[in-house]
């Protein structure tokens, strides 16, 4: 019984349940020998809606609330099958969000259509094999060439990447402009210089893991997905869902695994008595039991936010890390209830133990998670939903200031010093912050400036080299004052130091900006700012 759940998400339940029971579990051994799963899998729960739940009903959908979605995943979570789990997640909640989020009429026709039918399976390809939760880094670039882009560059641990229809590429369409240059680019099988090789791995037997290698691998550019520039963005803002989806999975399976084992323990005796009855052992699973419904309870508080569309990074990144780490310890602790029988493959424990320990790696590792939450709670920093930014700025004719400060910035009346845009180069590099803003005229990239509008920046940078600033951008005509005059289309802030390491490339641009260190009130105008001036270094 749940507050969160009515009569119709129960009879969804049960549906979900008979289709597990019918058409998964029957053939999950021969899916884990074969290492594949059959499409036609894929198109049955496409022909009975299952795929389709979170979509709105123009490209097949049901648009249902996402507590149809938190019941469809609990139920695969139980299929025994972490492989076949992974599989439909990342087809249904990330090869094709971004495309539902933020691509074209065409896009979605033309992908998630047959994705909600079943017909095509989808990835998504963020990691590469020197780029993981770096996503800044990522070395895999999209040129322009006419009307199509040619794709170079590899990625790896792509789930669905051998055997699916297509994948949702991150790839840098400006490899100078950092986390601004990144894009998100649909690509078909089969296109010309794009090929797949399928990697062993340690669980998730039955899905596909694969790595990914582009060679001038020509896309057309229709296939963008969104605007040039926001990928990075756009995979920050779905990392909440995906990490929802990765908690809301781990709890589920958790459960099922300390069923099949309270199962076990009161069938297998030992000194006369099922081994359920000794205290040693029963308490053991009184704590896991606990610690389940503990985190489960949780996983619905968000998953109510998340309904709610409140962007909540903090409690999705304390669920993923949460649910993933206990799935790996009950998995762990259930095995050794079943003693040696537990390391045989027959018994569902230890396939449990091999596609729970990658819980912890994906979609975010918990280390990761850690630093996330470390800066939300011990250094109070704030994390705002990008897309929502980004429309915000996009649908208003006028910039709008909004500060990410409790306090209203002090307005300071500028000092005589002003530089405008000149000719000459720097004679020597800005090390500190006070230069480096000065230096901006001089870097400005007047070729990418491609409109005339206003774009005011009010610079906070804390610290002795440090100072306010107003960076004024109109007609490819740079001026920068001390102080703060006028309304910004924009607010930066940051502390001296850290605005230099990322200036000079000593501070990784991704782990600056999840981690709050570089806080900024318009991301739009941020994005614009990025193109247009050059890094020093």
């Amino acid at each position: 019984m749940s507050e969160y759940f009515t009569e119709e998400h129960e009879l969804f339940r049960h549906s979900a349940h008979e289709f597990i029971q019918k058409e998964v579990l029957p053939y999950s051994n021969q899916w884990e020998e074969d290492q594949k799963i059959p499409r036609e899998v894929f198109q049955k729960m496409g022909a009975q809606g299952l795929l389709g739940i979170n979509f709105p009903e123009s490209y097949g959908g049901t648009d249902n609330d996402f507590w149809y979605t938190v019941v469809w995943l609990e139920e695969i979570a139980k299929s025994k099958l972490g492989g076949f789990a992974a599989a439909v997640s990342v087809h249904q909640y990330m090869a094709t969000n971004h495309i539902l989020h933020a691509g074209s009429e065409d896009l979605k026709k033309k992908y998630i259509v047959p994705s909600v039918a079943g017909d095509w399976v989808g990835s998504i390809a963020i990691s590469e094999p020197g780029a993981g939760s770096d996503v800044a880094a990522m070395l895999t670039t999209a040129k322009r060439e006419g009307d199509h882009y040619l794709i170079t560059g590899s990625k790896t641990f792509i789930t669905n990447g051998y055997y699916g229809n297509f994948v949702t590429v991150a790839c840098k369409t400006d490899p100078n402009a950092g986390m601004a240059g990144i894009s998100l680019i649909v690509v078909d099988q089969g296109t010309p210089g794009f090929t797949t090789s399928k990697l062993k791995k340690m669980g998730w037997k039955c899905s596909d893991t694969a790595e990914l290698f582009f060679d001038n691998a020509q896309v057309p550019l229709s296939n963008l997905v969104g605007q040039e520039g926001k990928g990075f963005f756009y995979i920050m803002e779905s990392f909440q869902l995906e990490r929802l989806v990765a908690a809301i999975m781990a709890v589920a399976g958790a459960e099922f695994i300390i069923q099949s084992t309270l199962h076990y323990m009161n069938e297998r005796s030992a000194f006369g008595k099922p081994i359920s009855k000794f205290q040693v052992l029963r308490h053991k699973m009184v704590d896991l039991i606990t610690e389940a419904e503990i985190t489960k309870r949780f996983v619905y508080y968000c998953c109510d936010l998340f309904a709610r569309n409140v962007f909540c990074v903090k409690e999705c990144s304390m669920a993923k890390m949460k649910a993933t780490e206990l799935a790996k310890t009950v998995a762990d602790e259930c095995l050794q209830m079943f003693g040696g029988y537990g390391w045989m493959t027959e018994f569902p424990v230890e396939r449990a133990y091999r596609d729970s320990r990658v819980g912890t790696i994906v979609g975010g590792t918990t280390e990761i998670m850690k630093e996330i939450l470390a800066k939300i709670t011990i250094d109070g920093i704030n994390y705002e939903s990008a897309y929502k930014n980004m429309k915000a700025a996009e649908e208003k004719e006028k910039p709008v200031t909004s500060s990410s400060s409790n306090e209203a910035p002090q307005a300071t009346k500028p000092t005589n010093h002003s530089i405008t845009k000149q000719n000459d180069t720097m004679d020597q590099l800005p090390e500190t912050a006070r230069d480096i803003i000065y230096s901006l005229p001089n870097r400005l990239k007047a070729d990418k400036v491609d409109d005339s509008a206003l774009h005011r920046f009010h610079f906070f940078l804390d610290g002795e080299t440090g100072g306010n600033f107003t960076v004024t951008l109109k007609n490819k005509t740079v001026t920068v004052l001390d102080g703060l005059v006028d309304e910004p289309t924009c607010e930066i802030r940051a502390k001296a130091t850290d605005y230099e390491d990322l200036e000079h490339g000593r501070g990784n641009p991704q782990m600056m900006f999840m981690m709050g260190k570089i806080k900024v009130s318009n991301l739009g105008e941020v994005m614009k700012f990025i193109t247009y001036f050059s890094r020093i270094s």
